[in-house]
């Protein structure tokens, strides 16, 4: 892996690649994962530093962990849209997606995993009436 750096890093994507799409909230991931040496972009940053928080990073990372394939390919993600969370979402279940394309027999463990479900939680919308979502004005009876 390439050290942890604010640079940008060119990567080619391979013939060979395998491809997922991710969503969460807002957000959009699109996931490429092809054969090398364990390197992982998003949006051609080193996931440790565009993620920023360590557990971000973890959850992302889950689905090669859980089959044993940490450094054996490359991730390749462009994410837009929302905020980290709902991008390192969104970027999980991209790779999951991937992963699942790339070996049919991958599947069983990661929906073992609830890898392979989508989160479909948004936030409510606001309506009129009311200050937010549910949140009335306060009433005043005198």
């Amino acid at each position: 892996m390439s050290k942890i750096s604010d640079e940008k890093i060119e990567l080619k994507v391979a013939k060979n690649a395998n491809y997922g799409t991710g969503k969460r909230k807002s957000s959009i991931a699109r996931v490429w994962v092809f054969p090398g040496k364990g390197l992982f972009l998003i949006n051609r940053y080193n996931s440790t530093f565009y993620l920023k928080r360590g557990i971000l990073n973890d959850s992302v990372m889950k689905p090669l962990r859980l089959l044993n394939i940490e450094g054996k390919y490359n991730v390749f993600v462009t994410v837009s849209g929302g905020g980290l969370t709902g991008q390192a979402g969104a970027c999980q279940l991209g790779l999951t997606r991937a992963l699942m394309e790339m070996n049919g027999e991958f599947r069983k463990p990661l929906k073992e995993a609830g890898l392979v479900t989508r989160d479909a939680r948004v936030k409510e919308r606001k309506k009129y009436g009311r200050k937010k979502a549910r949140k009335g004005y306060q009433f005043r009876k005198r």
